[in-house]
Order: C-alpha cells, then sequence, then structure tokens
C-alpha cells in the first residue's frame, strides 16, 4: 500500500448531489451559473435534498418548516452568553450545534423523515445562531427571527435589527448559493466519515463545522479580507503584491485544487462585489481585488476561487470578518446535510489503511535497561 498525500485524486465515494466535472460544478445536474441567476436559496437546499427543484407547493412548505424551527431553544441562547466574547466565532458555532443535538428529543432518530426534519431544523437555525452570538459578543440581546421572509433577509435582519436593503438580500442569496455544496471537500467529507459510524446528523455536523473551521478550508475569505485591510489604499496594492510575489508567499483567494482554469463560482462574487460598492458608494475593495486579481493572475497564471471576491463582499454588507466563515457554514449545512442523507442510504464504515513508514522489528526492552 502506498499514501496518497491528502487523498488527492483519490475517488472515496460515489454522490450524485454535486459534480465538478471539466471546470463545471453543477447541484444534481444544474450548472452553478444558472442557479446563482435565477434559484432562491431555500430551492437549491430542496434540490440538494431531494434530488429536484421544488414545486410551488413544497417550497411553500419548505419556507413555513423553515420558519416554523428557526427559532433556538433558550438553553442554547443561554449557552452563547457563557461562552467568552473573544471566542473564535466557529468554535462558538460548534459549540452551539453540538449543544443542539442535546435539546431534540429526535436527534436519534435514524429514519428519512425525522433526518430531513433535522436538516431543515439545522438549516433554519444555524442563521439564528449565528447572528444570536454576534449580537450578545457585542453586548446587545439577540433578535428572534421573523416568519416569512428568506434566510438571506432574515439572517441580515436578525444581524442588524435592520431591515436589509434588496440589493443586499440578493446579494447573501446569491453568496448562500455558491457555497452551499462543492462534492467532496473537507469538511463534507468529515461529516460523512462521522455518519458512517451511525452517529446522529448533529454529530456529522458538528464534525464539518470543525474541519470548516481552518484556514485552508472555510476560514481563507477571512484572511483575503486580512490582506485588504493590510493594504488599506489602491495605491499600495502593487507593491504589496508584487513584495509578496517577489518572497514567493502565498496570496489568499487565488488557485484550486480542483479547478485548473478558474473557479467558476468567482465571477459571481465579483459581480455583487461591484454591485455592492456601488450601492454603498465605495467601490475601494472592488478595484483593490480586481487589481490584486490582474497582479495574480497576470504573473503567476492562478485565478481567484470563491473566497476572494466573497471577503469584500461580505465587508459591503457590514459583516464583520470573523463571520464570514459561520456564514459559509450556514450555507454549506444545506451540502453537509444532504450527504449525511446519501451517506445513510447506503452505508459503510468508512475505514481506510495508512501505508506504515514507521520502525519495523522492535523488541520490548524492560524499563531498568532503558538507557
Amino acid at each position: 500500500m502506498t499514501a496518497t498525500k491528502g487523498l488527492e485524486g483519490i475517488v472515496a465515494a460515489a454522490s450524485s448531489i454535486s459534480s465538478i466535472i471539466d471546470g463545471v460544478l453543477t447541484y444534481r445536474g444544474i450548472n452553478i451559473d444558472e442557479l446563482a441567476q435565477q434559484a432562491s436559496f431555500e430551492e437549491v437546499a430542496y434540490l440538494l435534498w431531494h434530488g429536484s427543484l421544488p414545486t410551488e407547493k413544497q417550497l411553500d412548505e419548505l419556507l413555513k418548516q423553515l420558519g416554523d424551527h428557526a427559532a433556538v431553544p433558550a438553553e442554547v441562547i443561554a449557552t452563547l452568553r457563557l461562552y467568552p466574547h473573544d471566542s473564535n466565532s466557529m468554535a462558538a458555532l460548534r459549540s452551539a450545534v453540538s449543544t443542539l443535538g442535546i435539546f431534540d428529543q429526535d436527534a436519534n432518530e435514524m429514519n428519512r423523515e425525522a433526518n430531513i426534519l433535522k436538516a431543515i431544523k439545522l438549516q433554519a437555525q444555524l442563521p439564528t445562531i449565528v447572528a444570536a452570538y454576534a449580537r450578545i459578543r457585542e453586548g446587545k440581546e439577540p433578535i428572534a427571527p421573523k416568519h416569512g421572509v428568506s434566510i438571506a433577509h432574515n439572517f441580515l435582519y436578525m444581524l442588524t435589527g435592520e431591515e436589509p436593503d434588496q440589493i443586499a438580500v440578493e446579494a447573501m442569496n446569491k453568496a448562500l448559493v455558491l457555497h452551499a455544496d462543492h462534492e467532496l471537500n473537507a469538511s463534507t467529507f468529515a461529516a460523512r466519515v462521522t455518519v458512517a459510524t451511525l452517529s446522529d446528523i448533529y454529530s456529522g455536523v458538528t464534525s464539518a463545522i470543525g474541519a470548516l473551521k481552518g484556514p485552508l478550508h472555510g476560514g481563507a475569505n477571512e484572511a483575503v479580507m486580512v490582506m485588504l485591510d493590510d493594504i488599506g489604499t489602491l495605491d499600495n496594492v502593487e507593491p504589496y503584491i508584487q513584495n509578496k510575489l517577489n518572497n514567493k508567499e502565498k496570496v489568499m483567494g487565488f488557485g484550486h485544487r480542483v479547478y485548473k482554469n478558474g473557479d467558476p463560482r468567482a465571477k459571481h462574487l465579483m459581480q455583487m462585489s461591484l454591485q455592492l460598492g456601488e450601492l454603498n458608494g465605495d467601490t475601494r475593495l472592488y478595484e483593490m481585488s480586481v487589481q490584486i486579481e490582474s497582479l495574480v493572475t497576470g504573473q503567476k497564471g492562478l485565478k481567484p476561487n470563491v473566497d476572494f471576491y466573497s471577503a469584500s463582499c461580505y465587508t459591503m454588507l457590514g459583516i464583520p470578518r470573523d463571520l464570514f466563515t459561520p456564514i459559509f457554514a450556514i450555507s454549506r449545512v444545506s451540502g453537509w446535510t444532504a450527504h449525511i442523507l446519501e451517506q445513510f442510504e447506503d452505508n459503510r464504515l468508512i475505514r481506510p489503511r495508512a501505508e506504515y513508514v514507521g520502525p519495523v522489528g522492535v523488541h520490548y526492552v524492560p524499563i531498568a535497561q532503558r538507557g
């Protein structure tokens, strides 16, 4: 047996949820471009869970269920108040989702109908948790979710306490659609490994959040915003980036292990960044990002990934940068739960082997004889 570092190129599961073929991303066979331009996030979640787009009646029922389950148990809000206000936001989310499982009396009910309902609950409650924690740490009271509005609208409302602009809602919806699933990425694989033991859906999503927390996965968009803040002005873009390129330092938000000719999601976020900049009357972050892209792509041949323009989009929506990755989780829980449902349908314990590279022929030495 020979190890493949990072499992690169290894096909570890068969799935009908999303695909990346010749640089084209699809959800259940539908091109991401069509979904980003036309679909609501709720339609996409239904598509991922059920395999087809919902009828009007099915979508209305899903919207009602999401509204009915958007509030989280009071005990979970109470635990959020106990977290240090400087806690890592993904660590807070990870702990809160684990706590949700304790207060769901059906957490260990394993039939498909029960698991679909738990997927809906998680999708409805993650935005409430993220917004509530963001407000609690600022000394503000959480805002209860509204009924009858989209997840994108509700999240922005619960975060700020103000009715969001329609362009802001459209931008958030598009971001959620673009991040919903991405084949067998690290967090999705972590979720499937966990539930392959026949553990519950909350354990699977908690595992996924733990994987997404890392800067090589979900945390990259926050790192992009750190870089933009460090650069500060348009005049400083070229010397800053050129210095990184000359020193062979990584520029965050560029390149992808799967996409060799560019991430198909990036162009949609680029357009959003421009629209939000124009809405705010300040296109500085967009212009800086375009200039960075020109330098990095021109000299290194690397193209921006989904994280690069999402950083400026979220910032122009007034979202603190340490919430970027939790927003990623709000979207990706739709994909995680779809993969969990698929894993349960044809389950086999995921138990790979390791290539042993340690010493051989070693014998036990009594402690008195050890030098």
